[in-house]
């Protein structure tokens, strides 16, 4: 895969092409700087004043602020997965037409890539398909083109499978673009642009641009790579204004993380004018994480007649998890709670859950005193800053990780034996955020071990809050006393 079409761009876009990390998330305070071993200073703070009865509410958040969360954590879990995830999800697919033959392929050779395609294969280390590239793949690889919309989440080879789809389609003969693949940001388009520079590497024929901010091509030029991957703006401007792209000799459209991209209006429209420009035997690909009525309305206008393939999400459950809460009256308390339970057991690894960053950098700073190896993960971190903490965390160079609920979801750490709810989690009405607490302590009990977690309790208004969420979860959390200790010794350690 050649990528001589960088020289095309500004110096601008060279400058920004450095990192990954101009995607900041929803904080706007001035951002945490890295130490030179690429560990996060853990900030000393005082703690907060007390919170009354009741948690203080999450503050609500803008359709911005929404859409930059989004983006930030899928970006994120592309950076710190180097590997396939291991998930026993199961695989639905629904075809346009029921009464053709399902095909599924259990290895590569089987798809009849060209030599080059299955060396770029191999060289990214697939040895064999994932769940979703056994029933993905021959769909969109099938003669005469099938249009498709997949559900599946980061880790799961679906980038892979999309990319190797465009290809395979593309003819290197031709000296035009064939291929457009649309990423919400443009952060999440360099990542895709590097799937496929590692996939056409032994392709040099076929040459990808990136149709991004700051990469500003002459007027009345005409595109010459076969691939094209940017965001809905650019690609747009490209496609109509400027006149770089051809849309009707497209033969692939890839809409990537299609519920980031709506939570952007702008983004939703670009989208759809996009797709109306193509010829109508363009194939259709879209892919999304999660599937809400709003992202299916979205497909559904995007992709015509498609084939659907459902990657269904393992249940989390609270069965393996021993729960347990600790009766405080004080975030001092609190603290002095969780010394004891570290003086009193071994605990492997630990991730510790607060609800403001404010509470999570004083937490920090106190255990940090007391001698214990802390990391600390807030939102006041760029991507790249919270991808750095998390592998020196799942390497074991630090025992226990201080966050907020921007580390709740998609981080497999085996080693992590106990979870604790330093603050319970609400909603931004102050009501229970009971998946929250379910994606928190679904950390632990993971990779079939039992797990702990621990909720940490200072005012009525919390264990009200506790209450609701064992009614919720028809769960008996149970009181922590020095008896318990032996039990959960076994777990933690």
């Amino acid at each position: 895969m050649a990528t001589d079409s960088w020289a095309r761009a500004v110096d601008e876009q060279e400058a920004a092409a450095d990192s990954i990390s101009n995607l900041q998330l929803t904080e706007k305070e001035d951002k945490v700087k890295p130490e030179e071993n690429g560990t996060v200073p853990v900030p000393v703070q005082k703690a907060d004043g007390e919170g009354g009865d009741a948690p203080a509410p999450a503050p609500a958040k803008t359709e911005e602020e929404d859409k930059e969360d989004k983006a930030a954590q899928s970006l994120l879990n592309k950076l710190i997965r180097n590997n396939l995830v291991n998930t026993n999800n199961q695989v639905e697919v629904l075809q346009r037409d029921p009464n053709s033959p399902l095909y599924s392929v259990k290895s590569f050779e089987e798809l009849r890539l060209k030599p080059q395609l299955l060396q770029g294969v191999y060289a990214m280390g697939f040895n064999r398909p994932s769940k979703i590239q056994e029933n993905a793949l021959p769909m969109m690889l099938a003669e005469p083109p099938q249009n498709l919309i997949a559900q599946s989440q980061s880790g799961t080879g679906k980038t892979a499978a999309f990319v190797l789809a465009m290809l395979s389609r593309v003819d290197p003969a031709n000296r035009w673009p064939q291929c457009l693949c649309v990423s919400p940001t443009y952060e999440l388009a360099l990542q895709t642009g590097k799937v496929i520079e590692q996939m056409g590497k032994h392709y040099p024929e076929v040459k990808l641009i990136y149709g991004i901010r700051g990469n500003k091509l002459d007027r009345g030029m005409k595109i010459q790579e076969q691939i094209v991957i940017g965001t809905p703006g650019t690609v747009l401007d490209w496609c109509l204004k400027f006149k770089f792209i051809d849309p009707k000799k497209i033969k692939v459209f890839v809409l990537d993380e299609a519920d980031v991209m709506i939570a952007t209006q702008g983004h939703q429209d670009q989208s759809i004018r996009i797709q109306r420009m193509l010829p109508k035997n363009c194939q259709m690909l879209l892919f999304s994480a999660t599937f809400e009525e709003s992202v299916w309305n979205f497909a559904k206008r995007i992709v015509p007649d498609p084939n659907i393939i459902k990657l269904k999400r393992e249940e989390e459950t609270l069965d393996t998890i021993k729960q347990y809460y600790v009766n405080c009256c004080s975030k001092e308390e609190k603290f002095q709670a969780l010394c004891n339970i570290y003086g009193a057991i071994t605990i492997a690894q630990a991730m510790i859950f607060c609800h403001t960053r404010k509470t999570a950098g004083w937490l920090a700073g106190e255990l940090s005193r007391e001698g214990h190896q802390v990391a600390l993960l807030s939102g006041e971190m760029v991507v790249e800053q919270r991808a750095a903490v998390i592998e020196r965390f799942r390497d074991g160079k630090e025992k226990v990780l201080v966050t907020t609920n921007v580390c709740a979801r998609g981080i497999d750490v085996e080693q992590v034996s106990v979870v604790i709810n330093f603050d319970l989690p609400v909603d931004k009405d102050g009501n229970p955020d009971n998946e929250t607490y379910l994606h928190r302590i679904g950390r632990t009990g993971r990779f079939g071990k039992r797990g702990l977690a621990i909720n940490m309790v200072d005012s009525k208004g919390s264990m009200n809050i506790l209450n609701r969420i064992q009614e919720h979860f028809k769960k008996k959390i149970e009181k922590l006393d020095t008896d318990d200790l032996d039990e959960i010794e076994k777990i933690a350690n």
